[in-house]
């Protein structure tokens, strides 16, 4: 049985003897490294899939941010399926197996420059990252007992991993693109691509070698044989058709989707929390009230993959003394800064001890400060555009960075929160939730970074509009999360 199985309605299962490795579970250390190879692989494409969209395919901004925003949507969403069958059919060591072999596929597909394999590559990475993603986090969470104080600290481990990997990604494959097979003017967009497929195959080598590590932790239930196996590697092929056709549809219809998606996991987690008892309804109700601050986060954090890459494209001054620095290095910002700033935020979560911010307000605190980047992207636009048309390098550079800050405040705290707030029966279901809402905000964020584009490409007024509106709408909501923080709290019955 998966050891994220209960052994009853309210006791979780056993959390198995691990020997320690720099203070956390050994095991931690290889999900940090098959993380690490397959957040290479999605940070690598993910600077230029916009830019080649644009480039390849002669797609107008706009239409190639809400195709972006699309395919990331259905990324993140398919972590819902896949956390069910990691739950209820095959476990999440076998779950993430064939999710990471079918996402390798993928990624060498959309190396070919033709339009339809394109989205059939996208298609595929869709429906393997859905097996991967939402379990291997789910894991981190079955290495530490409901009560470890390292449990916060593992995660936010874990997420330095997730950007390591990004971080090398976006350096790396820009590299490729622009000086070794292609130029800035004309970059070898499908270098990227099949860069990122190797990382893909290194990731599912590593876990194929280290889950032995792991113990019962995440394996098949019982009576799960191959021909479960096999059932679920044939799904996640017939998923591909499914996400080519929604990836062809308008994203507002998309959006309509997903909310539909998400109304339904609402009502299968309250179900199963009421079931439990009073405890577990009410810490179901507190992570679903997150979950919907968490949309609009993404909404506009994940303009990093769409307007942010226009807007270094056509309004900042990438001329640092003669040398242009790469549009896709923007995208390794996030990455460097959570490196610095990770080991502060591990600390000063244990330091502060009782004065510890609530989970709401550690949200709270995430969505001010990706309003604070607006703030400052709404001065450069209206106050330091140049001659030329251009905004300050060091503008964009410092708005990843202060995103990177609120970042820090609220997603591998969400990881976290939900494995420690979902019913028991459902924790991996319920981190397929946690995507989900992540999923609805990046396809928000492509129709929003299409309305920041214009409909003839992003002009300073076109940018200062929509992120004008950005600074207020996360102001807004971070205001509102802190008023109401004590209530959600309540809800939690004592998780910190």
């Amino acid at each position: 049985m998966s050891a994220a199985a209960p052994n009853s309605a309210s006791t979780p299962a056993p959390v198995p003897e691990f020997k320690n490795l720099l203070g956390h579970p050994r095991p931690l250390w290889m999900l940090f490294m098959t993380e690490f190879w397959e957040r290479f692989a999605f940070y690598g494409i993910r600077w230029a899939l916009a830019l080649y969209i644009v480039a390849q395919f002669a797609e107008s901004q706009a239409g190639a941010s809400k195709l972006y925003g699309a395919y990331l949507a259905l990324v993140y969403a398919a972590a819902l399926f896949g956390g069910f069958v990691a739950d209820r059919i095959i476990g999440y060591q076998r779950s993430i197996l064939i999710g990471a072999a079918v996402m390798s596929l993928g990624l060498f597909l959309i190396a070919i420059p033709d339009d339809r394999v394109f989205r059939i590559g996208l298609a595929t990475i869709i429906a393997g990252n859905g097996l991967f993603k939402p379990n291997i986090s789910s894991m981190v969470g079955q290495l530490y007992g409901i009560n470890d104080s390292r449990r916060d600290s593992g995660f936010t481990i874990f997420y330095m991993g997730i950007n390591a990997g990004a971080l090398l990604a976006p350096v790396l494959t820009g590299i490729l693109a622009d000086k070794l097979f292609g130029t800035e003017a004309m970059p070898a967009y499908k270098y990227v691509f099949i860069a990122s497929g190797i990382g893909m195959l290194i990731s599912l080598v590593w876990f194929w070698i280290g889950r032995r590590q792991l113990g019962g932790v995440g394996a098949a239930p019982a009576g799960a044989g191959i021909g479960r196996t096999i059932a679920v590697l044939v799904g996640a092929l017939v998923a591909v058709p499914v996400a080519y056709g929604l990836l062809t549809i308008d994203a507002g219809i998309l959006g309509w989707i997903l909310g539909a998606l998400f109304t339904a996991l609402c009502v299968m987690i309250l179900v199963e929390g009421v079931r439990e008892g009073k405890v577990a309804r009410d810490r179901s109700i507190a992570m679903l009230i997150i979950f919907v601050f968490n949309v609009l986060f993404f909404m506009f954090f994940e303009q990093a993959g769409s307007s942010f890459n226009f807007l270094a494209q056509n309004i900042v001054n990438r001329d640092l003394g003669g040398w242009i620095f790469p549009i896709g290095w923007f995208q390794s910002v996030n990455s460097v800064a959570i490196l610095a700033l990770g080991p502060i935020f591990v600390w000063l979560w244990t330091a502060l001890g009782k004065a510890n911010p609530s989970i709401p307000r550690k949200f709270g605190l995430g969505l001010i400060f990706n309003g604070l980047a607006f703030l400052l992207l709404m001065y450069a636009l209206s106050s330091l555009v140049d001659d030329a048309g251009k905004i300050p390098f060091w503008t964009l550079f410092m708005v990843y960075v202060i995103q990177t800050v609120g970042e820090l405040c609220l997603s591998p705290i969400g990881l976290s929160m939900t494995t420690k707030l979902a019913p028991l029966k459902v924790v991996g279901l319920a981190m397929g939730g946690w995507f989900l809402s992540t999923a609805i905000g990046n396809n928000l964020s492509g129709i929003f970074a299409a309305v920041v584009s214009g409909e003839s490409g992003m002009t300073v007024e076109s940018a200062l509009k929509g992120y004008t509106f950005g600074f207020w709408s996360l102001l807004g909501a971070g205001v509102l999360l802190f008023l109401i923080a004590p209530l959600v709290q309540k809800l939690m019955h004592g998780v910190k």
